[in-house]
């Protein structure tokens, strides 16, 4: 994490802050006020011992959202810098290192030997980009991966756009002032697509300058929030008849339903 970049999006007993790696993913830091911090997504080793060592930051767990290397690749060098004894939750198959498989919707407590976070917790399972994919909710925090992005969401590499419908569905129906920490830094590509499919939304308008402006800057784009992805992101919009019309003119197919609104829609920006 570039040291420009603040831990200052508080919640409710922790806040969060991103670790940028690779060319566009964030590895989120959940950290309590002792200096304990919880990792989602750690695909890369390095920045997450960098800066935890510039903050004197002791790992407390892991947490991952499915099996793909640009989300996992750092956790056995974690567990080698920081102790093996170190607690990893994700879905169950999706690392050796895991243990604690998630295999059941529902409450969770965040546990380990350092600490524990007085704070309530949810997963569920949001397969369509993965078949393993799951997605974990902290106080009004939603770390999705890659099931949902600013102004998108994430390719269809194992699941079918009916598991992604109903995915995104249920982020859809999380209280609008749930912040979205998603896994990667796609949105002004996103915003550029979601602009061809929605070129006179004034919200969508007003966003892709927010945007540039914070990039420009070289600021994160996220977390965006439900209520904001509700009015400026496409894949939000599947039930809506004017996103029917315009894939209707795409693709010269009709697409009554809204789970084939969202495989045209994907297969579109997949091409884009």
């Amino acid at each position: 994490m570039a040291q420009s970049i603040p831990f200052k999006q508080s919640h409710q007993g922790f806040i969060v802050a991103p670790i940028p790696a690779f060319n566009d993913n964030y590895i989120w830091a959940i950290c309590d006020s002792s200096g304990n911090a919880w990792v989602v997504d750690p695909g890369d080793a390095s920045p997450v011992i960098d800066v935890f060592q510039q903050k004197n930051i002791s790992l407390s767990g892991i947490l991952l959202t499915h099996h793909h290397g640009d989300h996992t690749g750092g956790v056995s060098d974690l567990l080698a810098h920081f102790g093996d004894d170190i607690p990893v939750y994700g879905p169950k198959g999706c690392h050796p290192a895991i243990t604690q498989p998630l295999q059941n919707s529902g409450a969770l407590t965040l546990e380990s030997k350092h600490h524990k976070f007085d704070i309530s917790a949810k997963a569920w399972p949001t397969p369509g980009h993965t078949l393993d994919h799951w997605v974990y909710l902290l106080d009004d925090a939603l770390f999705c991966g890659d099931t949902l992005f600013s102004c998108g969401c994430g390719r269809m590499f194992e699941g079918t756009p009916e598991q992604l419908y109903r995915s995104l569905a249920s982020l859809d129906k999380l209280s609008p002032l749930t912040r979205v920490y998603a896994a990667h830094e796609y949105t002004l590509a996103n915003i550029n697509f979601a602009l061809i499919v929605e070129p006179e939304n004034p919200e969508l308008q007003q966003y892709a300058q927010t945007v540039a402006a914070e990039r420009q800057q070289s600021k994160p784009s996220l977390p965006s929030t439900i209520g904001l992805e509700k009015a400026v992101n496409p894949f939000l919009h599947c039930t809506d008849d004017r996103l029917q019309r315009v894939l209707q003119q795409q693709f010269q197919q009709p697409c009554p339903e809204p789970e084939h609104r969202l495989k045209l829609l994907r297969l579109w920006k997949d091409n884009f």
